[in-house]
């Protein structure tokens, strides 16, 4: 059951992430006005992110491959789940909540698109690059 709320929240996350960048994209580029609707998608955005990390470290710690890797170490076809994605889902975190702290700092509207364009931008291209594809379809 635990995999299968970390598979579907990762949709949500997935959807949030996508819209946000694109958004931040779109009113860095068109020079809008930043608003209360912009700061509530990074805020959305920055909260599914990091309720994601949390269950993904349940059932990280809970699978029964875990075990596995425990007792017999890591292999080439768990080194993905073991060790790729968590390090790049952790890293794309962190520069998901970089960017919510640096966007807060910045006083033109300009500044905030550019600041959530740049760093959600690359938590999404980390995300998408450690999927487990195979794994996640499967659902």
């Amino acid at each position: 059951m635990m995999k299968t709320v970390h598979s579907i929240w990762a949709y949500i996350v997935l959807a949030v992430l996508v819209f946000a960048v694109v958004n931040a994209i779109i009113g860095w580029v068109q020079k809008k006005e930043f608003t209360h609707k912009d700061f509530r998608l990074g805020l959305f955005t920055l909260i599914t992110t990091h309720i994601q990390l949390l269950i993904g470290l349940g059932w990280y710690f809970m699978s029964p491959w875990y075990k596995s890797m425990k007792a017999n170490g890591v292999d080439a076809t768990n080194r993905l789940l073991a060790v790729e994605h968590p390090i790049m889902m952790i890293i794309a975190i962190v520069l998901i909540t970089i960017g919510w702290s640096k966007h807060k700092k910045k006083v033109k509207s300009e500044s905030k698109f550019k600041t959530f364009s740049i760093f959600y931008g690359l938590a999404l291209v980390f995300i998408l690059s450690r999927i487990p594809w195979s794994n996640w379809l499967a659902i």
